[in-house]
């Protein structure tokens, strides 16, 4: 299966072409730093699957989606996670949509083997994305007036991924706001707190376990904390009130 690579990060790209050509046996056959270039290589090469960044240079992913999708499949592979991106590279073409930090290497492979089959595969992220746009409502507004959203099944890998939106979905905003923490300090937080150990967030944001663990430094100081437990408690606001006058 031959795959495109396009991101404006080298490291990224090298890790999704390391990743990819070793458990997956797949073959990385281009890598293109702006959807321009990833439209030329496309053409090129004639890939099976382009894995395609939405914040590039020049011209972005979503620009260069309508085309790309002429010529193969294409799965967002990006750090953007916000709600109308998501609807909007689905509605483009995109065939599955994946937010970095929600999925490990054999998710990554299993996605990009999906999406060539023409299966839907989403991120937790995204899947809410696309069930707000059906509800009509955000999650956030759904909170502010007590509305119960429904849930939904479906099926094949769309389901799968719906059984697994976590009740972290939705908490980083509040999270990062009361404690400070860096969009990445958020994304690991998450990831904490989902239960995944240092090796396996490494994996998930194409980083060292040496990075995480100081990401994971500053986040327990922020917190507060001296353990996963108690920062995870404190980050889904669990922990129990703070004793009177003790600090």
């Amino acid at each position: 299966m031959k795959v495109l690579v396009a991101d404006d990060n080298p490291v990224v790209r090298a890790g999704l072409a390391a990743l990819l050509g070793g458990p997956g046996g797949m073959d990385v056959v281009a890598q293109a730093v702006n959807g321009r270039e990833a439209y030329e290589l496309a053409e090129r090469h004639r890939p099976d699957v382009v894995l395609l960044d939405v914040r590039m240079p020049e011209v972005d992913g979503l620009a260069a989606l309508p085309r790309l999708v002429r010529l193969c499949a294409v799965l967002m592979l990006t750090y953007s996670g916000e709600s109308a991106t998501v609807r909007e590279a689905l509605r483009l073409g995109a065939r599955g949509y994946l937010v970095h930090g929600e999925f490990g290497v054999e998710e990554l492979v299993r996605a990009v083997r999906d999406v060539v089959r023409g299966r839907a595969h989403l991120t937790p992220t995204a899947a809410t994305a696309v069930l707000e746009g059906l509800w009509g409502t955000s999650r956030e507004d759904a909170t502010a007036h007590s509305i119960d959203l429904p849930t939904a099944h479906y099926p094949g890998t769309f389901s799968k991924v719906l059984s697994r939106v976590q009740p972290l979905v939705g908490q980083s905003a509040s999270g990062r706001e009361r404690h400070r923490l860096s969009a990445r300090e958020a994304e690991i937080m998450d990831l904490i707190a989902s239960g995944m150990s240092n090796q396996q967030i490494a994996v998930s944001c194409f980083i060292s376990e040496k990075t995480v663990k100081n990401h994971i430094n500053r986040i327990f100081a922020k917190l507060h904390s001296t353990s996963r437990a108690e920062a995870t408690a404190k980050w889904l606001g669990t922990a129990p009130p703070p004793v009177r006058g003790v600090s």
